[in-house]
This record gives structure tokens, sequence and C-alpha cells, in this order.
């Protein structure tokens, strides 16, 4: 979801970054790559701070709160939302990452709004990021705030950082995957898990 510029400009007050500045360091940036000067670069400076603003804006934001509203619900079986979108900037180059995540998990007691983990997935997304560790920051917080029986996270990805410069390959898909308990320990729940994601 897009943030607008009232809400950008209310998340930096809200991080303490001045705004302002942020825009003329990124202008410096463009002048000291000797970019040209053309109407089109007029704005480009603020432009490029409210989109960083925007796609990190994960940073101060902990999913295990929207994770906490919760439903009691006797249902003890695989709980799974599937191909999730979502978008990350690589802390390596800041260059974006894309692609899909599979949540999964065995309820102990207590559901959540599968919005919920929809937006865990963007919250840990909004942050500089290596796949890895995106991947189980996930996991753990459903983990920590269902007191979940298993967990299963798989994530796809391509990466910018490979597929437009460096190697440049196109259409190559990093694949990540973190399981927790009884999706860990247990082959059988793996394997269902595995299986209703499409990945076995």
């Amino acid at each position: 979801m897009s943030m607008n510029e009232t809400e950008i400009e209310s998340s930096a007050e809200h991080r303490s970054i001045d705004r302002p500045r942020l825009i003329h360091l990124i202008g410096d940036l463009i002048k000291e790559l000797r970019l040209g000067e053309n109407d089109g670069l007029t704005d480009t400076p603020r432009r490029i701070a409210d989109m960083y603003l925007e796609l990190f804006s994960g940073v101060d934001q902990d999913p295990e709160e929207l994770l906490k509203v919760q439903f009691n619900e006797e249902h003890d079986e695989l709980v799974i939302l599937k191909e999730i979108p979502f978008y990350s900037m690589c802390e390596h180059h800041f260059l974006p990452f894309h692609g899909q995540a599979h949540v999964g998990y065995l309820p102990d007691g207590a559901i959540v709004g599968l919005s919920k983990l929809a937006r865990a997935v963007e919250v840990f997304a909004k942050r500089p990021q290596v796949q890895e560790r995106l991947t189980g920051q996930i996991a753990d917080s459903i983990e920590n705030a269902l007191s979940a029986r298993g967990v299963g996270v798989v994530i796809e990805a391509e990466h910018l950082c490979m597929t437009a410069r460096g190697v440049r390959k196109p259409g190559a898909r990093m694949v990540t995957s973190a399981l927790r308990g009884r999706l860990r320990d247990d082959v059988n729940s793996r394997q269902e898990f595995l299986r209703l994601i499409g990945s076995a």
C-alpha cells in the first residue's frame, strides 16, 4: 500500500528524520554522479527521499503488535496464506528484491486474521534486508505472537542487485525457508505444508 505525502512527512517526523536535509543530500549525490541538469531531474531528490522513507517505513514498527489481535478457535490444522506479494530493499546495494511469501502455522487455540499475516510480511519487508533474515524474522514473529505449535515461511524472490547489475541473470529466483516447531521436527507436517504451498 503506497503512502501519500502527508503520511511520508508524518513518518519522517516520527523517526526524527530531517526530510529537507535528506532531499538536499540526494541532490548532492545526483550532482556528484554528473547526471546532468534537466527539468526532469528538478524534483528527483524529493521523490527519491520520499521513496526511501516509504520503503523503509517498517524500521520502527513491531509486527508482533499486529499479531496480538487474535481469536480463540479450536482449529488445530494448518492455516496457510499463500502468494503474499512483497517488495524489499537489499541492504548491500539498496536495490529492490521482490517476490512472494508463503506463510503457514499450526494454531494452539488461537488464530489471527489473515490480513495480519500479510501486514507482518510487509512490515519486515520495509526494512533494509537480506532474504534469509526476512524469512526467519517472519517465522519467529508468528511463533512468538501466537505460541503456534509450528510455523513455516517460504519466500521466492528476484533480486535486482543480481539481475540488473553484476552477473545480470534476469529471471533467477532465490528461495529461502524458515521452519519452526512441528513444521521443522515432524516430517509429515513439514511435507504437508510444502505440498500445500506447491513446493513439494
